[in-house]
């Protein structure tokens, strides 16, 4: 239990973090940035990508009540942190620079790997036997071509989507797009 524990400890530390971290990021980012017009057209279609799948996921997700098995949840255990990681992928090919990028990546395994870990030891706390059975046919992050057929069916549920604010997720792409845009205008 003391594991769990710790775990958990580290998961709310870094989950403090992200958002500092991800300011710094973003500072980071901006001024390290050397989009290119290929650039920007290989890497805003990632990240958009990414916010769908985030959205996808947010539309079957209702946190702590009920164990997320369908849509993006069939093929992997963390869609949203998936589709986090491809629109940090995304951001850092329409970036243009590879020390940003590899910045990008580094940062987001730092901060996610151990929260990943920490929400295994919860989820099954709070599901029980139904996770261990999910956990045993879905992969922790990388998705599975075929989805999982073990668990609820649900629609997505566009409620779900406002109520998580996942179209944030969106207009931060377009945000980032637009700026990107602007650097190679102004260059």
């Amino acid at each position: 239990m003391e594991n769990v524990e710790a775990t958990i400890d580290d998961r709310s530390m870094i989950q403090r973090m992200r958002v500092p971290l991800g300011f710094l990021t973003a500072v980071l980012f901006v001024l390290g940035a050397r989009p290119t017009w290929l650039s920007l057209a290989c890497g805003a279609p990632l990240a958009l990508l990414g916010a769908m799948i985030r959205g996808w996921a947010s539309g079957h997700l209702r946190k702590n009540a009920e164990l997320a098995t369908s849509g993006p949840y069939a093929h992997t255990r963390n869609p949203l942190y998936f589709g986090s990681f491809v629109m940090v992928a995304g951001f850092a090919v329409a970036g243009g620079n590879k020390w940003v990028a590899l910045w990008l990546v580094w940062l987001f395994l730092m901060i996610y790997r151990p929260v990943m870990r920490a929400e295994v030891a919860h989820i099954r706390q709070l599901f029980g036997a139904a996770y261990d059975e999910w956990a045993q046919h879905v992969p922790l992050f990388f998705p599975r071509l075929t989805p999982y057929r073990g668990g609820d069916v649900r629609a997505f549920d566009w409620s779900q989507y406002l109520h998580h604010r996942e179209y944030r997720a969106f207009i931060g792409v377009l945000a980032v797009v637009g700026l990107l845009a602007l650097k190679i205008v102004w260059k």
